[in-house]
């Protein structure tokens, strides 16, 4: 966090809120001509360039994003080893993950030397995303899907028990959190059942969490009731926000309207831009269906983080900072956190 301003939960808990959240990571590294075609996905770069994660996070505070997510998604302690990184080195990637957040936030801040050009465009950016406003630092924690690499984070159903979730994901939950983000997105979960190890994962590490899962009509990807899964989080202090992400723009919004109803907590949302992967021609396919007119509907049904995942890039993030910033109480919010 680089404003002082109230901590995160306290800002997302607001009537007023509307905080908005970034775009797809990996739709910026690729435009900017790197390849994510392994395993490690954007994780890769973490260990080959992390000044081109800084520079894409900055993009998205520059687009007037509130909260950015680091590059952990697939960041994990067995991903690494299979590219022969050791378990110390991998915890100090994924700290790095959360240092590079915070090094974008803190140029976008103005606290770090830019080049002319850059403090030209932040300038010009800032006055339409609400200069000194927090900026806000999330790290990113994938299902274990992420980590098998095969799709498997859109059906969910692994094999394995909760107890072995659990396992899996408390040792990367402590090392982001030492790291000291502004809060843990615990991201893309496809099943009920994952989530309940998650809840298990995070508790006392002392940094607030969201629990995002991805969905598929009104049912997560594992195929359990929306109610029945957002039931799961109500009474869990440490999930300060629920909700979807990476999933299409139309199913969004009964999403939203059911975790708000179900669990009374604040409400993040961030799907898809719309396009669909074609696996067989290896391209995206379709118009993208999201747009700043649903941000605002997702807001009045109760998303206090709006922002946008795959194929979603920082124009768009802009897009949906102007207009969540430009009416209604809501207006104000960048610059008081």
């Amino acid at each position: 966090m680089t404003t002082a301003a109230p901590p995160f939960a306290d800002a997302l808990a607001s009537p007023s809120a509307a905080l908005v959240l970034d775009g797809g990571l990996s739709l910026q590294l690729e435009s900017a001509g790197h390849d994510l075609g392994d395993a490690l996905w954007s994780a890769r770069l973490l260990v080959e360039d992390p000044e081109a994660l800084v520079a894409a996070h900055l993009a998205f505070y520059e687009a007037g994003a509130d909260v950015v997510t680091s590059a952990g998604y697939q960041a994990t302690f067995e991903g690494f080893a299979r590219r022969g990184i050791g378990r110390e080195r991998a915890a100090g990637l994924l700290a790095l993950s959360v240092d590079l957040v915070r090094r974008a936030a803190r140029r976008a801040a103005g606290l770090l030397a830019l080049s002319v050009d850059l403090v030209r465009r932040a300038a010009r950016r800032a006055a339409a995303a609400g200069a000194g406003r927090p900026l806000w630092v999330a790290a990113s924690a994938g299902p274990h899907g992420a980590m098998l690499a095969d799709g498997s984070e859109y059906r969910g159903r692994y094999g394995i028990g909760t107890a072995a979730l659990e396992a899996f994901h408390r040792p990367r939950l402590e090392v982001l959190a030492a790291a000291a983000p502004d809060v843990l997105a615990l991201e893309t979960v496809p099943d009920a059942d994952e989530a309940r190890a998650l809840l298990r994962a995070v508790r006392g590490l002392g940094v607030p969490a969201w629990l995002s899962y991805t969905v598929s009509g009104d049912r997560t990807r594992a195929g359990q009731p929306l109610e029945e899964a957002f039931g799961l989080l109500a009474d869990a202090e440490e999930v300060v926000a629920v909700g979807v992400n990476c999933c299409a723009p139309e199913d969004a919004l009964r999403a939203v309207e059911v975790a708000a109803r179900v669990t009374g907590k604040p409400v993040v949302v961030y799907p898809n831009s719309g396009e669909r992967w074609d696996a067989a021609a290896r391209g995206w396919r379709g118009r993208p269906a999201f747009s700043a007119d649903l941000a605002e509907e997702w807001r009045e049904a109760g998303a206090r983080l709006i922002g946008g995942c795959c194929r979603v890039g920082p124009d768009t993030v802009a897009a949906v900072a102007e207009r969540l910033r430009g009416r209604g109480p809501g207006r104000d919010q960048g610059a008081q956190g």
